[in-house]
């Protein structure tokens, strides 16, 4: 059974993640305990040749918590949607895998994460990628929109996971893949976790 936050308790929970995002924007160095930026990347076993084309803004705002592309790497042609972009480096390489005939979208809650990608869009193909501001409880595409979902480390963050799971099945086509890398609880979390904002946005 999955419990869901009271509606100010998902508020909260929403307002601190955008807090941290917040932060990392400008650099996520100190803000995780686990390998951030390039590093991180190389270490998730990231191809390092899917960098190459990629400004230094993007790779060095990177968090993540595995690699989505080893489940399902996107086909010549697929529509794919990042769920919880951040700096973007995800939907970047999705949107090369994809080809001119692909396209890539990228949908965050923090509007100072996504400036950085807005920033390079430009330099890929044009209606190749795009970056919207928005909810992964809600949305703003139509039914079957996407052969592939994406996201890394971002579920674990969302206060109603049964909306994003509904929403992300919306939004899929008949056959489509979602390709997630998070976080997964194994164990009973303590009580004091739990109720711990700050657990909630790392």
């Amino acid at each position: 059974m999955i419990e869901i936050p009271s509606p100010e308790r998902a508020t909260e929970i929403r307002s601190a993640v955008q807090s941290r995002y917040r932060r990392v924007a400008v650099s996520p160095e100190g803000c995780f305990a686990y390998a951030t930026g390039k590093d991180g990347v190389l270490q998730l076993g990231y191809d390092p040749s899917w960098l190459a084309s990629l400004p230094v803004d993007v790779v060095n705002r990177f968090v993540g918590v595995g690699n989505p592309f080893r489940i399902r790497k996107p086909k010549s042609g697929d529509r794919i949607l990042d769920a919880g972009c951040g700096c973007g480096l995800d939907t970047f390489v999705a949107s090369s895998l994809a080809g001119v005939q692909g396209r890539a979208v990228g949908i965050d809650l923090t509007g100072e994460m996504l400036a950085i990608p807005r920033a390079a869009a430009p330099f890929f193909a044009p209606g190749n990628v795009e970056f919207l501001q928005g909810s992964i409880e809600g949305l703003p595409f139509e039914n079957a929109s996407f052969d592939l979902v994406i996201s890394n480390g971002v579920l674990n963050l969302v206060p109603d996971k049964p909306a994003a799971f509904s929403e992300i099945a919306r939004v899929l086509r008949p056959e489509g893949v979602l390709a997630a890398a998070d976080l997964l609880v194994i164990e009973s979390i303590p009580h004091e976790i739990l109720t711990s904002t700050d657990a909630w946005s790392t």
